[in-house]
């Protein structure tokens, strides 16, 4: 297979995931990085053994080497780096959410497609071994007509009118931060597995600190130190902390689904359960190798994470042997992994989302925003 060489725009959280992901794959090289200015970009290539890097993003761009760039920039970033990579004939991977409002998403599905290029987004909860099967399942027809499905995407991390982070800010990170940061995550991730699409939405969401204490002085500088009321400004809070949104889907069914970022001792809690006229199933993310299999008149089963026991066309998303558990860094493999091999021109078929689920995904959380102000159901 072809080596292909890959760059990274911010390394922040997510872009050394990234970098992980691609050198488990075996033919991509992570040649390069980018970051907001020389001294940081050297310091992160070296931590992370990358050769070259850039203070200015736009500067990698103009390496012909390089064939594909992944966007780790912060929200706010995320139209002008994508439409510059795309403009610079580099085939796209982008964080989520793909734009700041659906204008934005929009605009880059159509750049997208005028180039030509392979474009993705990195809703890696579809990559687990065990929600490719849950899928396969429904696809199959094995839970009957699925009617209805609920679930939750919680955690606990701005639960303290004292946490504080970029994510609060509109202005950086969008009108909207529980449902626009992990919400959308849940929605692509139900839709991926029902094959159904969100088509109305009623939400109800709740801001429960009206005002934070930001610190004066940056994050790196008080880590692990117990700050001074005068240490903090108090900032007014215009985005939602918790939602609760009903759905309904193209086929009629329905839904529900609770978004929190302050639910105490929820670190990563996503779950989804889906109702058929024959089985249930539900999967819970903080138990990523088990998927429960619901009966009425027998007793219900629990599959393990075995490739053996999986459906043959989806095995290749289990790595190891059955008891060796797979997680979050074996998802965003298995999401890197299906977008090089379509660009190495195998398999023929996008088996990865793509611009225009980034898209719907923002078009979903413009209508719960919308709902939430209008307290009725929104089409999306």
């Amino acid at each position: 297979m072809k080596m292909l060489k890959a760059g990274i725009i911010g390394i922040g959280y997510i872009g050394p995931a990234h970098v992980e992901a691609l050198r488990r794959l075996g033919n991509v090289e992570v040649s390069a990085v980018a970051e907001v200015n020389q001294e940081l970009a050297e310091k992160k290539a070296t931590q992370l053994s990358i050769n070259k890097a850039y203070g200015d993003y736009r500067d990698m761009l103009n390496d012909k080497s390089i064939d594909v760039i992944h966007n780790c920039t912060p929200n706010f970033m995320h139209l002008q780096v994508n439409k510059d990579i795309l403009n610079a004939s580099k085939h796209c991977i982008s964080e989520k959410p793909l734009g700041m409002n659906s204008n934005e998403s929009a605009e880059l599905v159509q750049l997208a497609k005028e180039k030509g290029l392979v474009n993705a987004v990195n809703f890696n909860y579809r990559y687990y071994p065990l929600v490719q099967q849950a899928r396969m399942m429904v696809k199959k027809g094995e839970l009957g007509r699925v009617f209805a499905v609920q679930g939750c995407y919680m955690q606990d991390w701005l639960l303290y009118d004292t946490d504080w982070s970029w994510r609060l800010d509109p202005q950086i990170a969008g009108d909207s931060r529980v449902i626009g940061d992990i919400g959308s995550h849940w929605f692509d991730l139900i839709q991926f597995v029902t094959g159904k699409k969100i088509v109305k939405v009623f939400a109800d969401l709740l801001t429960l600190h009206e005002y934070r204490k930001k610190p004066k002085m940056q994050i790196e500088t008080f880590s692990g130190k117990e700050l001074k009321p005068e240490d903090y400004e108090k900032v007014k809070i215009n985005t939602e902390d918790y939602g609760h949104v009903l759905l309904q889907f193209d086929d009629g069914s329905k839904g529900m689904t609770c978004i929190t970022h302050v639910s105490a001792g929820r670190k990563n809690h996503i779950v989804f359960e889906l109702n058929g006229t024959e089985k249930s199933i539900w999967w819970d993310h903080e138990r990523p190798n088990e998927l429960m299999i619901g009966h009425r008149n027998r007793p219900n089963q629990l599959q393990m994470k075995d490739a053996v026991l999986m459906d043959k066309s989806i095995r290749d998303f289990a790595h190891y042997p059955a008891g060796h558990n797979e997680g979050y860094p074996s998802a965003v493999k298995n999401f890197c992994r299906n977008v090089y091999r379509y660009i190495a021109g195998e398999p023929k078929e996008i088996d990865f989302a793509t611009f225009e689920d980034g898209h719907i995904a923002d078009c979903i959380v413009e209508a719960v925003l919308e709902s939430s102000k209008a307290q009725k159901w929104i089409e999306v």
